[in-house]
């Protein structure tokens, strides 16, 4: 049996790991990897192995960065079932539509120039007919539902506590008489935060891959990000400003409705217009409305109470066409404006920094990881001017970042993650984090006792 590691090693991105065992080969999870755009295209297009040789994939959640390479592994050969949570069937769907859209609109611009100079045009990664193609693969199971998932691979989705539907891979593997636990963490959540369940734990298990983003860092409490973030949108709110979001349109835009709801129902800040405006959010959320299952005990009672904190109030509009997105650059009010994408790369939050970026009335909050070389990693580095399709901008505005706000575990949770299996683990891989966050993390696993810590290099393997 062996594990080879083909994309989120020693970086967060690009989700991709796969398992050869009985003579089968699974995929856990099939991301877009995010960094240098001159990078990313020529990454994501090539695979490091022949889709055509894959059995079976399973996907841990929707998040793009783990889900949305599917549609070029289907776009190059593969054929068989990718396994999710039902929640993360319907998400994926809508994501990865939404991402063959970006792909063929991002080719189309990227032409436009190459034209210009006599170059020859690019493909798109792949296309929205590419994306429905790869939906049509999905195979949606019931969290703790054991299912075979290759011969002699018994596999069993756990709550991860990270997005709806996001979870964790739970691998019995028999091979050669051998009983194996394989335990893959997929992107690891936090205790209390609003809508989710809190992540279940590992127990028991001989090898452990896991994400490391934030390694290196404890997480504020969830009630103290809130109030930080019920700070900046006060202030700026009082001054007349506009609160301009760069928000995933997945789990981090429902989380930040559910928390502005709070806010002005209690009366802590005056209630102003919320404007939740991608498309996708809006989709996502109507799916969210569709999967009452899988939240925490207090928001089904909400929605027991025909009200739903995280999706629904007086002062919130969802924002469909582009000529209502357009309209808001034109008001002057004080607003809050949420907008994909999560790391201001693409999409209709890029218009809204344009508009905004430059006027000291206004805020920019960061309230997640961001990828290095994003535009939404330049302003959280309070870089002073940034490029917005490719025109030079002051950043002007008020600059805040909420880490606490993260829907990823913090240090402590994380070392307790690992910790859980301390006497059964015979090796852990860390994934999913650039270089300082691991290995801060390999040290403080080394200093509990856990000394078989990896840290794996793109598309390197190890045999277990």
């Amino acid at each position: 049996m062996r594990i080879r590691f083909h994309g989120a090693a020693q970086t967060v991105t690009g989700s991709q790991h796969l398992l050869e065992v009985n003579g089968h080969r699974l995929l856990l999870d099939c991301g877009l990897y995010q960094g240098r755009r001159d990078e990313t295209y020529t990454r994501n297009l090539n695979f490091a192995y022949d889709p055509r040789t894959v059995d079976a994939v399973i996907l841990s959640h929707a998040h793009i960065d783990h889900a949305g390479n599917l549609p070029n592994l289907v776009k190059n050969g593969y054929e068989g079932p990718i396994y999710a949570t039902r929640a993360t069937v319907d998400l994926a769907t809508i994501m990865m539509a939404d991402s063959g859209r970006i792909q063929e609109s991002d080719a189309e611009f990227v032409n436009r120039k190459r034209l210009r100079k006599g170059e020859p045009p690019i493909e798109p990664l792949y296309t929205e007919v590419d994306a429905q193609r790869a939906a049509d693969l999905l195979r949606g199971v019931e969290y703790n539902q054991e299912f075979e998932v290759v011969p002699g691979v018994v596999a069993r989705l756990v709550e991860a506590g990270h997005i709806l539907g996001s979870a964790a891979v739970s691998l019995e593997i028999e091979e050669q008489g051998k009983k194996t636990r394989f335990w893959f963490s997929g992107d690891i959540g936090r205790y209390n935060l609003p809508l989710l369940r809190d992540p279940i734990l590992p127990d028991s298990v001989d090898y452990l891959l896991m994400e490391s983003t934030y390694g290196d860092k404890a997480h504020n409490d969830p009630q103290q990000a809130f109030d930080e973030f019920q700070e900046v949108v006060a202030r700026t709110i009082k001054r007349g400003g506009k609160v301009i979001i760069p928000a995933f349109a997945v789990g981090r835009t429902q989380e930040l409705v559910y928390n502005l709801n709070i806010m002005m129902f209690e009366r802590d800040v005056p209630p102003v217009p919320v404007f939740v405006d991608s498309p996708l959010a809006v989709n996502a959320s109507d799916i969210f409305r569709n999967h009452p299952e899988v939240f925490d005990a207090e928001t089904r009672e909400f929605v027991m109470e025909a009200r739903h904190p995280a999706l629904d109030f007086k002062m919130l509009t969802y924002i469909r066409s582009v000529e209502e997105s357009k309209a808001l650059n034109e008001r002057k009010d004080p607003m809050v404006i949420i907008s994909a994408s999560g790391m201001a790369e693409t999409g209709r939050i890029l218009h809204h920094l344009r508009n905004n970026i430059e006027s000291p009335k206004n805020t920019v909050c960061i309230v997640s990881w961001q990828a290095p070389y994003t535009l939404g990693r330049r302003l959280a580095d309070r870089e002073k001017q940034v490029k917005i399709f490719g025109e030079p901008y002051t950043v002007r505005a008020e600059v805040a970042t909420i880490g606490g706000l993260s829907g990823h575990a913090g240090q402590n949770l994380l070392l307790d993650y690992a910790t859980r299996v301390k006497n059964s683990v015979k090796k852990v891989f860390l994934v999913h984090g650039e270089e300082k966050p691991a290995l801060t993390l390999t040290e403080k696993l080394k200093e509990k006792g856990m000394h078989e810590v990896y840290y794996p290099e793109l598309h390197s393997s190890a045999e277990l």
